[in-house]
């Protein structure tokens, strides 16, 4: 009898190009690279590589996957007519996806060609390993218990659901008639199984009525079971009700596209902002850090005090200079957060291009700022900058929201329907809805929304979806399908800052100057005037309009920064409309007079002043005392500390000294600014872009490893396979990790006498057809796909185990499971199940492989 296609098979007979969709859909089997194909097809039907699949899936794939699974061999028409009672597009494209993903295979037999494209025809099954891992009930079916024609009737005679069901069914005039056909309508949707009445009931004596029909099957204790056969004759051969549908984020609220791109502009200004005010503080007074890695909690609480935010958003900003590269961990001791030599660069480009650095790196990043504050597993307190902060689903989960918003063009639709559009686009790995909250909320931080829609710079920014190509449309792996809009190309970076850049409120370089000492900045103020305002004055509010207050604090900052009195007025008549007020010009005068008049020096430092009266109480004041000053004469004070550490410390107290050099000339000192080298090698600025693999090249060198694997072993793996460290060479391979083994012993269940591996001929291995048996290879990944193969078929399988001893045994076994490192079996002729580390099987060998023997007669 001609064997079915397998789905090594199916991998083998695929065109170059389906098989370049596979690894650019599912990235893992790429990496690192496989050694030939069937070493694909074992970790493609890999456990953790087939949830990885599953959970990138949308709703209508789940649905075929589990229609393939009930009806257990089908074709696409059929999938469609079983998920949706007619032919629909929708299911034929999930169809195609599957397949792509290889989560379907298609049987067209063991010899066909290579083909680009499956008939149709073509009978389809989920993968092996698959099935598993779907609902125990997929469907609502119960798939693994046969229906009422394996079963005996009320006169003991079989009954087929499929030619005698109206017959069984009650009849609306018997007394029980309408509440069976209620338990049974309860029932036929699933979930199958139910808890039978107490009898004497109405509703027990129905149900008892049904189990004697062959309707209902009894299960352990009360339970009662509604066979898939009969349920699928009660649906009318449906498997769902009806084709899983995305929601409809239409209602959302809509925003025009210029506001959008005006507050996603003033947000990401904004962001930009602050993390250049937080480098600034922070390469002058670096915070220490904790013994565990992060940032302690009070230098949190001074940085939201130095930006005037809250401290989420604090936590947000330090976070996002983090992933940016604009701030490490340095080597000195003690280890501080410090500036990292990329921020001289970074603060060098335009708004537009440090908007995109941040945004870029917020994408990609792995860190999750929202977790600051809230306590880990074992009840410590999270704070920023802690290592255990990565999440490796993060850069995902960003992306996923990202996409959802830009199915929907200028709507600003909320986290629960975000979460909602997950449900149907990733059924498997729906997020928390506070983990999408936080994602919109960070969006909105950075600049990536606008007014909660996502910005056409934001756009240009996000990655296109796994395995998509840029540019494509909605019907890629996770858009929904008819949804309006265009999926986001690949990342552009030059795009996305003109985008950002049309956003901007026109620069302009005007300050009002008021009597009060405030001044107006009407806009968007121009680097110049933004850097003066820096230096000299208080920024007071924000918003269309600048309002800041010069003080004599702001005014003396300036001067330590080495303008003189008339070169500050000077650039403030520059901007001004009109002359300086005479209150700023007397504040500004008189702020000079007084800046200076302590002078300090070397000896290691010194400090004079020529009013006596400036230096009373210094040396004896204890704020000072590690200065150790030492008075020397009325007008002059020595210190221990150095002049540049005697000058901070007494502006730090209020007072305003200067440097001097020897002879007396003021000398304007430079704040001490520190650097970190920056960690890993990533270079800044610039989109981290996800690792790409040139997969038809790869595809080629599988197919070649394949078919030059197959000619040195003289037999297709397909047929028979050795496993490491058992087989004729006794060799060992590292290629597969499934070939690594938790345990050496073979066991049978219910027959303790078979623990140890019998090493003498038995009944059944006397008969097996040792000489017509094809040759085993070496390579142990054909082994283990095989074996999970004939799982999923149920088929049977000549196995040689090796026994402690070393020597072997051969036993024909129907494997059932394969995972782990192990093997779990039936054997139908000692009609008991075994378990068996892989390790411990030599050659393996499909039963329907070997014609002209005798094995039917066993």
């Amino acid at each position: 009898m001609e064997r079915m296609s397998t789905f090594t098979g199916f991998l083998r007979s695929s065109s170059d190009e389906r098989l370049g969709a596979l690894l650019a859909r599912r990235p893992d089997l790429a990496s690192p690279s496989p050694g030939n194909l069937t070493s694909l097809a074992v970790r493609a039907t890999g456990r953790a590589s087939l949830e990885r699949a599953l959970a990138s899936v949308d709703a209508v794939v789940l649905q075929v996957l589990e229609a393939a699974v009930v009806l257990d061999g089908a074709t696409s028409a059929a999938l469609q007519d079983a998920i949706a009672g007619r032919r629909d597009a929708e299911v034929a494209r999930a169809v195609d996806d599957a397949l792509t993903l290889a989560l379907l295979y298609a049987d067209q037999g063991p010899d066909d060609e290579r083909t680009e494209s499956l008939s149709a025809d073509a009978v389809l099954r989920v993968a092996p390993g698959l099935a598993d891992l779907l609902d125990a009930h997929p469907a609502g079916l119960a798939v693994e218990v046969s229906g009422p024609a394996a079963r005996s009737g009320p006169a003991g005679t079989p009954t087929s659901p499929t030619t005698s069901l109206t017959s069984a069914l009650p009849d609306d005039d018997e007394p029980l008639g309408a509440p069976a056909r209620a338990v049974l309508d309860a029932l036929a949707w699933g979930p199958p199984v139910g808890l039978a009445p107490a009898p004497g009931t109405t509703a027990g004596d129905a149900v008892a009525l049904l189990v004697a029909r062959g309707l209902l099957v009894r299960g352990s204790g009360r339970h009662v079971l509604l066979p898939a056969s009969v349920a699928l004759e009660l649906r009318g051969w449906r498997t769902h009700r009806a084709v899983a549908t995305p929601p409809d984020l239409s209602d959302a609220p809509s925003r025009r596209p210029e506001t959008v791109a005006a507050e996603s502009a003033s947000a990401g200004e904004r962001c930009v902002r602050l993390v250049a005010r937080l480098l600034r503080e922070w390469e002058h007074e670096p915070p220490g850090v904790l013994r565990s890695g992060g940032l302690a909690v009070r230098e949190l609480r001074r940085a939201a005090q130095l930006l005037e935010v809250e401290e989420g958003e604090a936590a947000f900003v330090v976070e996002l200079a983090f992933a940016a590269g604009l701030l490490a961990q340095d080597d000195d001791e003690p280890a501080a957060f410090v500036p990292t030599a990329d921020v001289d660069a970074w603060t060098a480009l335009d708004l537009p291009a440090r908007w995109v650095a941040l945004a870029s790196a917020w994408l990609v990043t792995a860190r999750t700022p929202w977790l600051v504050g809230s306590r880990d597993e074992r009840g410590n307190l999270i704070a920023a900058l802690d290592p255990e902060l990565s999440r490796p689903w993060a850069p995902r989960l960003r992306a996923a929201v990202l996409r959802v918003l830009a199915r929907v063009p200028g709507t600003a639709p909320s986290a629960q329907d975000v979460l909602d559009a997950l449900g149907w686009a990733t059924p498997r790995s729906v997020p928390p809805l506070a983990a999408v909250q936080s994602v919109l909320t960070e969006a909105a931080r950075v600049g990536v929304l606008g007014a909660g829609a996502l910005s056409e710079a934001g756009r240009a920014l996000l990655p296109p979806a796994p395995g998509s190509a840029p540019g494509s449309t909605p019907g890629a792996p996770d858009a929904g399908p008819g949804a309006p809009g265009t999926a986001p190309g690949a990342p552009d970076a030059a795009s996305a800052a003109e985008a950002f850049a049309t956003g901007l409120a026109p620069e302009v370089g005007d300050l009002l100057l008021q009597g009060d000492l405030t001044g107006i900045v009407p806009g968007r103020p121009s680097p110049a005037l933004e850097a003066l305002i820096e230096r000299a004055a208080a920024v007071e509010s924000r918003g269309g309009a600048i309002t800041v207050r010069f003080t004599p604090d702001s005014v003396r900052r300036a001067l330590d920064d080495g303008l003189t009195a008339d070169e500050l007025l000077d650039r403030l008549a520059a901007f001004a409309r009109g002359s300086v007020p005479q209150g700023l010009e007397y504040l500004v005068r008189d702020a000079a007079r007084r800046h200076g008049r302590l002078r300090a020096g070397a000896a290691s430092s010194y400090l004079r002043a020529d009013d006596p009266a400036l230096l009373a109480g210094l040396a004896d004041d204890p704020r000072l005392a590690d200065l150790g000053l030492l008075q020397l004469a009325p007008t002059v004070l020595a210190a221990q500390a150095s002049t540049h550490e005697v000058v901070e410390a007494l502006r730090a107290h209020g007072l305003a000294p200067v440097a001097e050099t020897p002879d007396g000339q003021v000398l304007h000192l430079e704040r001490t600014v520190r650097r970190a080298r920056r960690r890993g090698s990533r270079r800044a600025f610039t989109p981290v872009a996800s690792r790409t693999v040139d997969t038809l090249a790869l595809v080629r060198r599988l197919r070649s490893s394949d078919e030059r694997g197959t000619s040195d072993a003289g037999t297709t793996p397909a047929t028979g396979a050795s496993v490491p460290g058992a087989g004729p060479a006794g060799t060992t391979s590292s290629t597969t990790s499934d070939a690594a083994s938790s345990g050496s012993t073979v066991s049978d269940a219910g027959t303790p006498d078979d623990s140890n591996l019998r090493t003498g001929p038995t009944t059944h291995d006397t008969r097996a057809p040792r000489s017509s048996a094809p040759a085993g290879t070496a390579d142990p990944v054909d082994a283990l796909a095989l074996l999970r193969e004939a799982a999923a078929e149920r088929a049977n399988v000549w196995v040689e185990l090796v026994g402690p001893t070393g020597r072997p045994e051969r036993r024909l076994l129907r494997p059932l499971r394969v995972e782990g490192g192990r093997l779990r079996a039936a054997d139908p002729v000692r009609e008991s199940e075994l378990t068996v580390a892989v390790h411990r099987i030599g050659t393996v060998e499909r039963a329907d492989d070997l014609a002209g023997t005798d094995q039917e007669d066993m």
